[in-house]
C-alpha cells in the first residue's frame, strides 16, 4: 500500500467517526463504513515471500479483503483468519472466520500466532512490521503490491501456487472481464480529491485498469509533485486542459462530485456540459478490493 492509500483509509476513518460509518478519498477521503475497513482495501503491484523454497500452505491468515477472497475461492478450506473489513463482512463466506485486524489498528499479532498459520498473506507498505514480525517467528508470509492487472496475475499465480490450487479459473475471470473492450477510444480523467486535485497516471491500478479497456487516460504519462505514487496533482487550468470527454469521480462518501460542482471551472468543461461525468466506487478502480469489485468497475466501463 503506497501513502495515497494510507491517505484514503485515514481520511475514511476519520470521517466515520464523525459521521458514523461514513467515508472519504484521495488525500482526504477513504470510504463508507470506514470504521470496519482494513488498510488492505488498496491498491496492490507484485507479490514476493521471504522464502526461496515455496511450502504448501494449509492454514492461510489473509489481512486484506483481495487475498481473503481470492484464497476462498482458490480454496475456502485453507482460510483460517480475515481482515475487518466492509468487504468481507458482506460475505457470507467469511462469517465463522476469526478477524485478526480492525480499521487502522495493526493486525492482532497473538491472535494469528493463535491461529497456527502457515502463511499470512498483507498488503506491502501497510503491512510490513507484522509481516516482519511473524517472518522472525518462523511464519511463511507473503506479501503483495498490485498496481496493475499483470501485478495481479502474478499475484493469483503464485497465491494458487502456494495453495496447490488450479489458478487457471481466476485467471479466465479475468481475461473475461477485460474482453471485447469499447471499440471507440474516448479520453477521461480520474478524479480522486479536490484539495489537492489528484488523478492517477499510468503507474497505478486505476491508470491500468483505465488502459485496458481502451480509455485516454489524459493523466497517464503526466508527473508531478504529488508524494503519491501512481498519483499526480492537477490545478484547475491543467483539468480545464485536458478537457476530457469523460470524467470519473471516485466514490467515498465524502461527496466530492458535490465539491467539485463548486469549482469555477467545472461548468466550463465538456464533460460536465454534456453529462459525461461518472460515479466510482473506490474498491474496483483505486483499489481492487476484491474479485465483485473488480468486474463491477469492469462492466460499468465497459457500459
Amino acid at each position: 500500500m503506497n501513502k495515497l492509500q494510507k491517505l484514503f483509509l485515514w481520511i475514511y476513518l476519520f470521517a466515520a467517526s464523525s459521521l458514523l460509518l461514513s467515508c472519504t478519498a484521495g488525500p482526504t477521503t477513504v470510504e463508507s463504513d470506514a470504521a470496519s475497513e482494513s488498510p488492505e482495501e488498496v491498491p496492490i503491484t507484485q507479490s514476493t515471500t521471504t522464502e526461496t523454497a515455496i511450502t504448501p500452505a494449509e492454514r492461510v491468515v489473509a489481512l486484506t479483503s483481495l487475498s481473503a477472497d481470492l484464497t476462498a475461492t482458490l480454496d475456502a478450506d485453507r482460510l483460517v483468519g480475515i481482515p475487518g473489513s466492509r468487504l468481507v463482512a458482506q460475505d457470507s463466506r467469511f462469517a465463522d472466520i476469526p478477524t485478526v485486524s480492525e480499521g487502522r489498528t495493526e493486525p492482532d499479532l497473538e491472535e494469528i500466532i493463535e491461529l497456527q498459520p502457515d502463511l499470512v498473506v498483507g498488503a506491502k507498505g501497510f503491512h510490513d512490521k507484522a509481516l516482519e514480525r511473524l517472518s522472525e517467528l518462523d511464519i511463511p508470509v507473503l506479501t503483495a503490491e498490485i498496481d496493475s492487472w499483470e501485478s495481479l496475475r502474478s499475484f493469483t499465480t503464485e497465491l494458487a501456487t502456494r495453495l496447490e490450487a488450479d489458478a487457471s479459473p481466476l485467471i479466465d475471470r479475468y481475461e473475461a472481464c477485460l474482453a471485447s473492450p469499447p471499440t471507440e477510444e474516448t479520453s477521461a480523467l480520474v478524479l480522486v480529491s479536490r484539495q489537492p486535485i489528484l488523478a492517477p497516471n499510468k503507474n497505478s491500478w486505476a491508470g491500468d485498469f483505465l488502459a485496458q479497456l481502451n480509455v485516454q487516460n489524459l493523466a497517464a504519462d503526466l508527473q508531478g509533485e504529488s508524494e503519491f505514487d501512481g498519483y499526480v496533482t492537477l490545478s484547475a487550468e491543467k483539468v480545464l486542459e485536458a478537457d476530457p470527454d469523460s470524467i470519473f469521480i471516485v466514490d467515498t462518501g465524502e461527496d466530492l462530485l458535490g465539491q467539485l460542482k463548486g469549482e469555477p471551472f467545472w461548468s466550463q468543461l465538456k464533460a460536465t456540459q454534456t453529462g459525461n461525468v461518472f460515479s466510482f466506487d473506490y474498491f474496483g478502480l483505486v483499489n481492487p478490493g476484491s474479485l465483485a469489485s473488480i468486474e463491477e468497475t469492469c462492466a460499468q466501463l465497459k457500459g
